[in-house]
């Protein structure tokens, strides 16, 4: 359940919040959540879907509107002067509907709520940008800024891609691939088949949801060939998913993968775009498999394909001969617990690859030939992904945190030579914040985004040793940035460390309302504490819902438990059968030194999360009761059953074999020793902790005579998107926690 890997409710209980960046005098203009919710957003225009031009020329960014924060239009900036246009308008194209497929595509991304360019694609010669715009597909001219429409359906064209030589463009409609010529106009069905529980070139629900592959068609380098993946999900039961809104109901039948359950059956082939039989590649006797990634060689003539077990103990890289479909093995990763996916792969020009494992316990990088691993880095650290490669100068960039976990750096390290040691990784940006960063294809430029707990996220184009060539957004705070008003009366988080009960240090981020001596003040402990998504604790800009709550008179405590990601693998183990038990005991370590503080209140300590952390909100309670006075649980699994295969087994195991770490981990088992005060939160379209898990849970209190409260959002899913909805959560969310901690009743603005 990577529920919010970079995803918009995460947002909001992030708790790293900001501090006065420049000299200023105190404000009196109040930050209302209002304000918070509006637009232009208080964080200033914060660029996303940031890529360079196959030729390095253009650098191009999805931007917020200044009137309108979910709608994006696609814009452009010269690398060479510094200009900066808009490429795309969406208020001037599109307006279609899009189908329900694409809403959970969106959701699935973590763009739900969003509006406008979700995602566009270069053509490999610079010339032009795909663009799919509210269901049809679109081809930017960047010379002149002319749209071409390539679509005009009542469909919705999904998985659309410019093939690398730029002759075609294929998307999947009606479940089949299509092949749409760019220089007739013209096109044609590559595959007729897909219909009901069949599809063609699409990647299925766990592939998207848990795997970090969207695609499911592969162009080869040289525009020859496609690989296409064949999904029949004819086994995958089949799950009613109500879309509960405030205008009536409308029932979805979609096939979902609980775990324990039958998956889809993945076949990958080879198809000519001239339309010739395909051939069908060898993915080994199991059917029961998952097709994890596809890749070409620079050559055209080799498809490697990465091929996790059921239970995800091992991952094959297999390579394939796409003219006779077979198969040799090129390495294999295996674990006790589960091996991790990364996107890591890089096929070097003299036939080596570039791969990451974790075999010594933190993801490194290795060079393989033959089957043959040489290790390249080393420590006690590891990389988070791999952004670039210079072949030439001999480089590697990736993003990693060496030097402190909470902090995220571009760093580069040059390949050894053969029976040569490799040289130290080097830094190459700033300490002090946290970074991404994308490259080009050659390694000589990149896009850095950087921010701090004093700085709001700023985007520009960097060289190879992280030298600033020219600003894509600045974004400082000064003058007329919407976060100006408010700069002189944050409050920065404080970082520091705890020890888990066996020793292992945990990271925690607090922010300290200004308090006399000797006067004390609530606490508010935010969590979310499970795998996948990135930590709590770090030097980067954060949330002012937290801020909010810090000028109402609270403390704001998270802190990384064990069993969450970015601190290697013997810091994610832990939670392997057992979900629930040591990142509860975690937890406690930090409510305990809460506790501990002068300036708590010690009787005056609630507790919130979402999705992983609204689990864990219910843990908590069960496990210690009079711990808090009260705990906020939003849209929580309560039943690991209802959850998907990939996600689930890989944690607690196939429970169709064993039930009993679902029976452990779960919430409904313990629900009854919860007796704190509890409000229950979930959007009723929720399609990915489906809103079965708080119905579940509400009839087993309900029976048990517990008392609680639940607020329930008609037609929203996993987030909460849109401004008023929002607005009402946080106030809900307030009003809740001050009536039971016995609060003076506030104004929830």
């Amino acid at each position: 359940m990577k529920l919010w890997k970079h995803g918009s409710l995460l947002a909001l209980l992030v708790v790293l919040a900001a501090a006065a960046i420049h000299p200023a005098a105190r404000s009196d203009e109040p930050l209302t959540l209002e304000r918070i919710m509006g637009s232009p957003a208080l964080s200033g225009p914060v660029p996303r879907g940031l890529a360079l031009s196959p030729d390095g020329k253009l650098a191009t960014l999805l931007e917020p509107r200044a009137d309108d924060r979910d709608r994006y239009d696609l814009w452009a900036l010269e690398t060479a002067t510094g200009q900066k246009r808009m490429l795309v308008d969406s208020t001037k194209f599109g307006g279609g509907e899009i189908s329900e497929e694409e809403k959970m595509r969106r959701e699935r991304a973590r763009v739900g709520g969003t509006r406008g360019v979700i995602s566009y694609a270069w053509a490999p010669d610079s010339t032009s940008i795909l663009v799919p715009l509210d269901g049809d597909l679109y081809l930017a001219t960047v010379a002149d800024g002319a749209v071409r429409r390539l679509t005009d359906t009542p469909q919705t064209e999904l998985d659309a891609r410019i093939s690398p030589r730029g002759t075609s463009v294929s998307f999947v409609r009606d479940q089949n691939l299509f092949l749409h010529d760019l220089a007739t106009g013209t096109e044609r069905a590559l595959t007729t088949d897909g219909a009901e529980a069949v599809s063609w070139g699409s990647a299925e629900f766990v592939a998207q949801e848990e795997m970090d592959r969207r695609e499911g068609h592969w162009w080869s380098p040289d525009d020859s060939r496609l690989v296409v993946a064949k999904v029949d999900e004819s086994d995958v039961q089949l799950v009613p998913r109500g879309r509960i809104g405030a205008a009536g109901t409308r029932v979805f039948e979609q096939r979902y993968p609980r775990a324990g359950t039958p998956n889809a059956r993945v076949e990958l082939f080879v198809f000519d775009p001239a339309g010739t039989a395909p051939v069908k590649l060898d993915l080994g006797p199991d059917p029961d498999i998952y097709v994890a990634r596809v890749d070409w060689t620079p050559d055209s003539k080799a498809i490697l394909v990465q091929r996790q077990s059921r239970d995800q103990k091992r991952l094959d890289l297999l390579r394939f001969d796409p003219a006779s479909g077979g198969p040799r093995t090129e390495l294999t990763e295996t674990s006790p617990t589960w091996v991790n996916l990364s996107d890591d792969l890089r096929i070097l020009g003299d036939g080596r690859l570039l791969w990451t494992s974790e075999r010594d316990g933190f993801r490194h990088l290795f060079l393989a030939r033959d089957g043959v691993l040489e290790q390249v880095t080393s420590g006690p650290w590891g990389i988070e992904k791999v952004v670039g490669v210079d072949e030439q100068g001999g480089k590697v960039f990736f993003m990693a945190g060496i030097e402190t976990p909470i902090e995220k750096h571009l760093y580069g390290v040059d390949l050894p030579a053969a029976g040569t040691t490799a040289a130290a990784p080097r830094r190459l940006t700033e300490p002090g914040g946290w970074h991404d960063a994308s490259m080009d294809k050659t390694g000589a430029r990149a896009i850095i985004t950087r921010s701090t707990p004093t700085q709001p996220p700023q985007t520009f184009l960097a060289d190879a040793d992280g030298k600033r060539i020219a600003w894509i957004e600045e974004n400082r705070v000064a003058g007329e940035h919407p976060y100006a008003p408010y700069l002189a009366d944050h409050i920065a988080p404080e970082f520091g460390t705890l020890a888990a009960d066996d020793g292992t240090p945990l990271h925690y981020s607090h922010l300290r309302h200004r308090l006399s001596p000797g006067e004390k003040a609530p606490a508010l402990v935010i969590v979310y504490g499970g795998p996948g998504v990135g930590p709590l604790a770090a030097r980067r800009w954060g949330n002012a819902v937290s801020q909010w709550f810090v000028r109402r008179g609270w403390h704001v405590f998270s802190l990384d438990n064990r069993g969450t990601s970015g601190r290697g693998k013997a810091f994610e183990d832990p939670i392997h059968l057992k979900m629930g038990d040591v990142e509860v005991r975690d937890q406690k370590v930090g409510v305990d030194w809460l506790r501990a503080r002068a300036d708590v209140d010690s009787d005056r300590i609630a507790v919130h999360g979402w999705s992983y952390g609204g689990t864990m909100v219910l843990r908590l309670l069960a496990a210690h009761p009079g711990l808090f006075a009260a705990g906020a649980s939003g849209a929580p699994v309560t039943d690991w059953s209802l959850y998907d295969t990939h996600y689930t087994e890989r944690y607690l195991g196939n429970p169709a074999v064993d039930k009993g770490p679902y029976e452990r981990s779960g919430v409904l088992e313990v629900a009854e020793t919860i007796a704190d005060p509890l409000l229950v939160i979930h959007g009723m379209a929720d399609d990915n902790v489906v809103f079965e898990n708080t119905t579940a849970l509400v009839a087993r209190m309900q029976k048990q005579g517990q008392l609680f409260e639940v607020m329930i959002y008609p037609g929203q899913t996993h987030g909460i998107a849109g401004a008023p909805d929002r607005i009402h959560l946080w106030r809900t969310i307030a009003d809740f926690f001050d009536r039971r901690l016995g609060l003076p009743q506030a104004t929830h603005r």
